[in-house]
C-alpha cells in the first residue's frame, strides 16, 4: 500500500506539472453557462482540472476527453488527452487509462510527455500485479512495459524507478514458478515440481528464490532416488550459498549430519563430500 501511495505522488507531481502549464495559458470559465453542449476549450480544460483537483476523477476524466472531443486540433487536446488517462489511473481505472495512453503514444509519438505515458502505462500494469498463487500475466505485462521505459528513455527521472521494479517483477515470477514446483512437490509429481523450479535457477537466476529453488530441487532427487543429481545440485548450492540456510538445510538432508539449525556447517566441508 505504501509503495503504491508513492507511486501516485509520483505521478501526481508530474500530472499537475502539465496541468500547471496548462492553466498558465487559461482564462476565467467562471462567466461560462456550463449547460452549453459546445464551449470554449479553457472552460472545459479548467472544469475537469477541478474536478482532478477534488478528487472527482471520473468526471475529470470525461471532461479531459471532451476537450479532446470539441477541440481535437487545439494544443490543450493534446494535455488532455494524458491529462484523461491520469484520471482514469486515479480511480483505479486501470484498463481505460492503459486504451487512452496507448491512444496518446500512437497519436504522438515525438510529444515531450511520451516517457511520461509509457511510465504510467508500465505502473498501470503495475498495480494489477496479484498474489503468486493467481495468474501472472499482468506481472508480465508490468515487466515488459517498465523494461520498455528504461531501454527507451534511459536518462529520464522514470528510467530508474522503472528499473526497480522490472527487478521485482521478474522475483514475482520467480516466486509464481515456486509456488507452483511446490505444488507439484507436495503431490508427489516430482518431474513437473523440477522443470518449475529448474526454470527458476536458469531464468531467474539473480532473485531472491535461486537457494530454495536449489533445495528443493535436492528434495525432489532424492525423492527419484536420483542420488548423483542431488548432491550435484546440492554442491552448486554450497558453493554458491555458502552462508544460506537452504544450504544448511541440504547439508542436513544428504548427509544427515548436524541439523537444519546448524550454524557451523561450512562450505568446505559440505563440498568435501563430493
Amino acid at each position: 500500500m505504501a509503495k503504491a501511495l508513492k507511486n501516485r505522488t509520483w505521478l501526481a507531481l508530474g500530472a499537475m506539472g502539465l496541468a500547471a502549464m496548462a492553466l498558465a495559458g487559461c482564462g476565467d470559465s467562471s462567466s461560462d453557462d456550463a449547460s452549453y453542449r459546445e464551449q470554449p476549450v479553457e472552460v472545459l480544460y479548467n472544469r475537469a482540472l477541478d474536478d482532478l483537483g477534488n478528487q472527482d476523477y471520473k468526471n475529470a476524466a470525461k471532461g479531459f476527453e471532451e476537450v479532446d472531443r470539441q477541440h481535437p486540433y487545439s494544443v490543450w487536446a493534446t494535455k488532455a488527452e494524458i491529462m484523461a488517462a491520469f484520471a482514469y489511473y486515479q480511480n483505479n481505472k486501470y484498463d481505460d487509462a492503459i486504451i487512452a495512453l496507448d491512444r496518446f503514444i500512437q497519436l504522438h509519438p515525438g510529444h515531450k510527455d511520451i516517457p511520461y505515458a509509457y511510465y504510467l502505462k508500465g505502473i498501470c500494469y503495475y498495480e494489477q500485479i496479484s498474489d503468486v498463487r493467481r495468474d501472472q500475466r499482468v506481472t508480465q505485462q508490468a515487466l515488459d512495459s517498465l523494461a520498455d521505459v528504461a531501454k527507451r528513455f534511459p536518462d529520464t527521472p522514470y528510467a530508474r524507478d522503472a528499473r526497480l521494479k522490472v527487478e521485482l517483477c521478474i522475483d514475482h515470477l520467480a516466486g509464481k514458478e515456486m509456488d507452483v514446483g511446490r505444488y507439484y512437490e507436495k503431490q508427489q509429481q516430482y518431474v513437473g515440481a523440477i522443470n518449475r523450479y529448474r526454470t527458476v535457477i536458469e531464468r531467474y537466476q539473480t532473485t531472491t528464490h535461486v537457494p530454495e529453488a536449489l533445495h528443493r530441487l535436492v528434495e525432489c532427487y532424492l525423492a527419484l532416488g536420483v542420488k548423483s543429481e542431488a548432491k550435484e545440485t546440492a554442491a552448486v548450492l554450497g558453493y554458491n550459498f555458502p552462508g544460506s540456510d537452504w544450504y544448511q538445510d541440504t547439508y542436513y538432508l544428504v548427509t544427515g549430519e548436524g541439523s537444519p539449525a546448524d550454524s557451523d556447517t561450512g562450505s568446505g566441508k559440505f563440498l568435501g563430500l563430493f
